[in-house]
């Protein structure tokens, strides 16, 4: 007996539509993307490399968290940047962290930044962006600095500056002002942060303070908290009221209290 498999059409598959038309009529809402913020940025001067995040974590309209870390420690010379899902970023990050780790051990030599990318992009891609982690991978290895971006859905590029996340654009309007070939550590820095705080005060998404990492050669220097140009000033004077300053008019706590058989209170006195 022979059986025949037909083989799948290529093109467009329009089977759900009806479907979808359905559950629409019955008030099933499609799905949304779900909308992140965040700032992240990566730039090569002539050292090494310099990243930047900033602290602000968002649920929805809602700050969850004023300084949370953006920047993930990889290996000893390799760190990266993420934005979008908070806990995809967190553990994709520890997860190709731990697997670098294995891959040291098993080879007695020190990582390379490309093999932290490619263990990245094929785990994402696996996903087909179901994983929202939007990074800037970026490292100093025997080929020198190395900085990456890689999408959600697996892409990657190479490039001497890069910036990622909700505060992208601002972020970038800032690099591609400034950004020179061979710049000193200090101007790295100073045009990160820079950057960052483009993002800050021109994304709602992004916001707080800057962390920056600066890696090189044997090195890595981790300034937690580089910049604050959020913090609260001193008000001018107090604005507490001195008790009696508002009238009571009158006050029952009857109603917030349950007197039980025998624990009546002796206001006899």
């Amino acid at each position: 007996m022979t059986i025949h498999t037909a083989l799948p059409k290529g093109g467009f598959s329009f089977d759900n539509v009806t479907r979808n038309s359905l559950l629409s009529n019955k008030g099933y809402k499609p799905p949304k993307a779900t909308s992140t913020g965040t700032t992240i940025v990566g730039v090569i001067f002539k050292d090494g490399i310099v990243l930047g995040a900033d602290t602000r974590a968002t649920e929805g309209p809602i700050v969850a968290d004023k300084n949370c870390e953006k920047i993930h420690y990889i290996a000893p010379n390799i760190y990266c940047c993420g934005a979008g899902t908070a806990a995809d970023t967190e553990f994709t990050t520890a997860l190709i962290s731990s697997k670098m780790e294995l891959h040291r051990l098993q080879t007695g030599r020190e990582s390379r930044v490309i093999t932290a990318m490619t263990l990245l992009k094929q785990m994402l891609y696996r996903y087909q962006g179901h994983i929202g982690a939007a990074l800037v991978l970026g490292g100093y290895d025997i080929n020198g600095p190395q900085l990456y971006t890689i999408a959600p859905h697996g892409s990657t590029d190479k490039l001497p500056f890069v910036t990622m996340g909700s505060g992208s654009l601002a972020a970038m309007a800032v690099f591609e002002a400034k950004w020179r070939k061979d710049m000193s550590r200090e101007e790295a820095i100073e045009i990160v942060s820079e950057a960052i705080e483009a993002g800050i005060f021109n994304d709602l998404g992004s916001g707080s303070n800057v962390d920056v990492t600066v890696i090189t050669k044997g090195n890595v220097e981790y300034l937690r908290n580089f910049k604050k140009p959020n913090e609260r000033g001193v008000k001018e004077q107090s604005y507490k009221f001195a008790r009696g300053t508002t009238t009571v008019l009158k006050k029952n706590i009857r109603q917030f209290v349950d007197v039980l058989e025998g624990d009546v209170m002796d206001t006899s006195a």
